[in-house]
């Protein structure tokens, strides 16, 4: 089913950051993601599309340790990363998802310092005495906290609480505080959903900003015309199965990816009843780990432990 496109492109020769191979997630007997294959190497701009229910965000969280894949391995820089969520944050791989996740009676400063702690390395009796390290260590977070702020353009909101942002500025916050775990690949889900179009075009710049930082990026959007001016490569999912890899010209000019956007059937594609069970079975796997579940954890990047 899968069509892989390679095309020359500078990122060839650079770094393979994430390197996905075969992960397949069941739920009970229903296939989520089946064998999905993907890459992301240093400097790169990688999309991930696809219609509702075709397993994106369920990748993702194969990918960050929420879920553990029934099959496959995801390796970060050649090591495979372990399936704990705040394992694979100290590995050096963040994230941002599809609802708004910040600590709204918090500070902006402070929903970002949440998003340090994963890079702190003074112990509890440092923290619990007050010692001069942990004061090293706490000017330390609030100084790059500050300039991840400034980087964003929220600087000056520093002081306000998170739940007086503005729909557009709260987003940026979730970014800048995934960002404060100094990762090499930071992964968005649908950091667009919502907004306007000056508002997305302003993400669109704050996203070539964090690559030209040295980050790598991973992005699932729905915003068609947003994904294809981003990125360098696109990967397009359809039932769990990576449909088709290549450029954005390639992909876009794809007849399976517009029959798959259209709802037009083609060979090889679920029915609609297939669909709907897979569906059921995300919804009941994420209300296990909804924020009301008692096995609700809080992850290292400040978000909590649920997923969507």
């Amino acid at each position: 089913m899968t069509t892989t496109t390679t095309t020359e492109t500078p990122a060839t020769t650079a770094e393979t950051v994430l390197d996905a191979r075969g992960v397949t997630m069941r739920f009970g007997g229903l296939t989520a993601v089946k064998n999905v294959d993907l890459t992301v190497r240093s400097g790169e701009i990688v999309g991930l599309i696809g219609p509702n229910g075709a397993g994106k965000t369920t990748f993702f969280n194969c990918l960050t340790g929420l879920y553990i894949p029934t099959e496959g391995e995801v390796r970060y820089k050649g090591t495979v990363l372990p399936p704990k969520s705040f394992k694979v944050t100290a590995a050096g791989i963040a994230r941002t998802f599809q609802n708004i996740r910040l600590f709204n009676n918090m500070t902006v400063l402070e929903n970002v310092l949440v998003g340090r702690h994963t890079r702190t390395k003074v112990g509890l009796w440092s923290s619990l005495l007050r010692l001069p390290s942990f004061g090293r260590e706490e000017a330390a977070s609030r100084e790059r906290s500050m300039e991840l702020l400034e980087f964003i353009g929220l600087a000056h909101k520093a002081d306000h609480l998170a739940r007086n942002l503005p729909y557009g500025e709260q987003r940026k916050l979730e970014i800048a505080r995934a960002l404060a775990s100094d990762p090499g690949l930071i992964l968005l889900d649908e950091p667009t959903a919502g907004m306007n179009p000056q508002e997305t075009r302003t993400t669109e710049e704050l996203i070539f900003a964090i690559r030209d930082q040295g980050i790598a990026v991973l992005v699932i959007e729905h915003d068609m015309r947003f994904i294809f001016n981003l990125c360098d490569r696109v990967a397009c999912l359809v039932q769990g199965e990576k449909l088709i890899e290549g450029t954005a010209a390639e992909v876009q000019g794809d007849e399976r990816v517009i029959a798959a956007y259209l709802g037009e059937p083609f060979e090889g594609a679920p029915g609609a009843e297939e669909v709907a069970e897979v569906e059921a079975a995300e919804a009941h796997s994420e209300a296990t780990h909804s924020p009301t579940s008692k096995t609700s954890t809080t992850s290292t990047d400040g978000t909590d432990g649920e997923d969507r």
